[in-house]
């Protein structure tokens, strides 16, 4: 039996270590080797690339990259739970229309997504000049090249991915549970907290984690939306890449980035492993 497994597992095993592992491992090799002047790779081992992640602008973009991938997720999270829950409840002929709606903007190419978002809150915009209208702004405010904006134009393009395993989740609970829970005597709120999220836990710990983990290393959204107080660590690797041609220090990065990916990899599988928590009181 256990080498049927082994052979029915191999294919994928063999894919995991040729595109994830070795890759994995070369970029962690490089981040020792020392950069030559043309740009590439020159022989012999150096800790160079590794001392300039104690540069002082590092934490902070590792900072600033850890919190905007923390509000992106969050209000991913947020936002998709009602929309999961009414899909779910909804009747079959109206599911496939929402989760239609939900797989729509996948139709349209990523960029030209993040360069509408870029004409809609162009200083010039109808948006922007309408809040100027309201007061709801400074007459020299600008929407663009902020912090907030990053997050905001991240959950938009991030959302559907949060909405798909929450649904998932949502249409395999009974809800019948939670009308239990309401003729026992629990709140609305408590029945939802104590009942229905603990009985998605699963979608949760999944949305939670395809959101975060790509927000971690996305770079396009803040190079076309954000300033430079927007800067993220992928677009540091994008720089060190292909503007200061020093693939050493992009490698070094780059292996921070792939640590701090393991971080929600490892609560994922505690949490997978941990026993259910009791669902009533």
């Amino acid at each position: 039996m256990k080498r049927q497994e082994l052979r029915a597992s191999l294919p994928s095993l063999l894919w995991l270590i040729v595109f994830v592992a070795l890759p994995t491992l070369m970029i962690f090799g490089i981040a020792f080797k020392p950069a030559n002047s043309q740009g590439g790779i020159a022989p012999g081992w150096s800790l160079a690339a590794v001392k300039s992640l104690a540069d002082p602008h590092v934490p902070l973009i590792l900072w600033r990259t850890a919190w905007i991938s923390l509000a992106t997720t969050a209000l991913c999270l947020v936002l998709a739970l009602p929309v999961a829950w009414t899909i779910a409840r909804a009747s079959r002929a109206w599911k496939s229309w929402l989760l239609l709606l939900v797989v729509v903007p996948f139709w349209t190419n990523f960029l030209i997504r993040i360069f509408a978002w870029k004409q809609i809150l162009h200083a010039e915009g109808l948006l922007a000049r309408t809040l100027k209208q309201l007061h709801l702004i400074a007459p020299d405010a600008t929407l663009l090249y902020q912090p907030l904006t990053v997050v905001v134009v991240s959950v938009y393009s991030f959302l559907p991915f949060a909405i798909l395993p929450l649904y998932a989740a949502a249409e395999k609970f009974d809800f019948s549970l939670l009308e239990a829970a309401r003729d026992l005597g629990a709140s609305r709120l408590r029945a939802l907290y104590q009942i229905f999220l603990p009985g998605i836990r699963q979608g949760l710990i999944t949305a939670a984690i395809v959101v975060f983990i790509p927000m971690l290393g996305s770079f396009v959204i803040p190079d076309l939306i954000g300033g430079t107080d927007s800067e993220m660590i992928g677009n540091k690797i994008a720089q060190r890449n292909f503007s200061d041609r020093n693939l050493p220090q992009a490698a070094a990065l780059s292996a921070a980035l792939t640590l701090i990916v393991l971080i929600p990899l490892v609560l994922k599988r505690r949490a997978e492993t941990s026993p259910a928590p009791p669902t009533i009181r």
